[in-house]
């Protein structure tokens, strides 16, 4: 009886993504939730993220033999235990105090690598001087060039290795739910907000002790100050309208190594991105928090990878839940695929610990769903393992 009543007693440890959904759901205050969950306008193009995973059905081919199937692989010049990647999400203290912290190091532990966000809330510095491992930095090209270029320079002398440009952010999304809540920089208590706070003491107690609120990399910059920052000041650096080709251009004579632009959906961008210097890019709707109404980032992957693929990597983000998807995604033209979402469920849930688990959930689920299929690992996956739902799958060409 005391056994069960344990049992009964102990939430068990999530085994699914969607598990740690619902977790970081019961962890987090609902303003906070609208900023990690939530998307633009009517959620349209954030749900279709989701749904497009389920436009592809699987070749499964059956005696294939033991064996574990090798999902290794090396982007940029980094070698990852499997093809998943840390997307770049900002203000990840709002989720839990460890934040980036937490995400650089549950990334090293799972062997991958987190792409650290200038919207981080650890500075550069700070996520270098706690990582072992070479991770990458994303940098939104602001119309100030001064403050762009002193980004890049920082990340450069902190030992990161690659740099993500993101280039989908004229304006913000405009994202009701976090409006509706009053998640904003600064955020709008009410009592009644404050009392939902209340009620998550874990949360509170160290959002209140470790204050990892603000937008550290951005401190001094654009008249940003130190704790709740001036919310006109962020304003005016997200100002990117206006930039062109030629700011991309300029940007790849700052920076020597891997850079890639993240928030292609478009093939003629993603030739123009590569014709601008880029090495890759990152095929995303910014995970539906942008433009709604745009493709699915897998419905525009095909298109990109058949354009630049063998010129460029190609990595795509946007709705990854399952190993299952990325197997599709890598069939689809994708050399990796980053996650965002999925890992700050985790982060919400349980820190670092949720961080490493998620990772684990999808590598072993990417590593089941190669055995179900038969194939013998990630270098084996093209477009001849997957098929449009519905329609049957042509015979694959036979192996020498």
């Amino acid at each position: 009886m005391d056994a069960i009543r344990f049992t009964l007693g102990t939430r068990q440890r999530p085994i699914s993504v969607e598990g740690y959904r619902r977790a970081a759901r019961r962890a987090l205050p609902a303003m906070v939730w609208a900023y990690v969950d939530g998307g633009a306008d009517d959620l349209a193009t954030l749900r279709e993220n989701r749904r497009a995973f389920g436009r592809w059905t699987l070749r499964q081919r059956v005696l294939a033999g033991p064996g574990t199937p090798s999902v290794a692989t090396t982007v940029a010049g980094t070698p990852l235990s499997f093809p998943v990647l840390l997307a770049p999400t900002g203000l990840n203290g709002l989720s839990h105090w460890q934040g980036d912290l937490a995400a650089a190091r549950g990334a090293e532990r799972a062997g991958t690598r987190l792409v650290l966000s200038s919207a981080s809330s650890y500075t550069i510095e700070e996520v270098a001087a706690a990582a072992r491992e070479d991770h990458w930095f994303q940098l939104y090209p602001w119309h100030d060039h001064d403050v762009t270029g002193r980004l890049a320079e920082r990340a450069a002398k902190a030992g990161y290795r690659v740099l993500v440009v993101t280039v989908d952010v004229p304006v913000l999304g405009n994202r009701e739910g976090e409006r509706l809540r009053g998640m904003g920089i600064p955020p709008v208590l009410t009592p009644r907000r404050v009392l939902d706070a209340a009620t998550r003491p874990a949360w509170a107690y160290g959002l209140l002790r470790h204050r990892r609120v603000s937008l550290r990399n951005l401190v001094g910059e654009g008249g940003i100050r130190a704790g709740v920052e001036s919310a006109a000041a962020h304003q005016r650096l997200l100002e990117l309208v206006r930039l062109s080709w030629d700011d991309l251009a300029w940007l790849r004579t700052q920076w020597s190594g891997p850079l890639y632009v993240k928030g292609v959906l478009d093939p003629d961008d993603a030739e123009r991105a590569v014709a601008a210097g880029a090495d890759g890019v990152v095929v995303s709707n910014h995970g539906g928090r942008q433009l709604d109404g745009a493709a699915a980032s897998l419905d525009a992957l095909p298109a990109v990878a058949e354009r630049v693929g063998g010129r460029a990597t190609v990595l795509v983000d946007g709705g990854v839940r399952r190993g299952s998807d990325v197997v599709k995604a890598l069939c689809l033209g994708a050399d990796a695929c980053l996650v965002g979402r999925a890992f700050v469920y985790g982060l919400a849930a349980r820190g670092e610990e949720g961080v490493v688990d998620v990772l684990r959930i999808l590598r072993e689920e990417l590593e089941r769903t190669l055995v179900l299929m038969g194939c013998g690992g990630v270098g084996e996956l093209d477009r001849s393992w997957v098929a449009p739902a519905g329609v049957p799958l042509a015979p694959a060409e036979a192996s020498e």
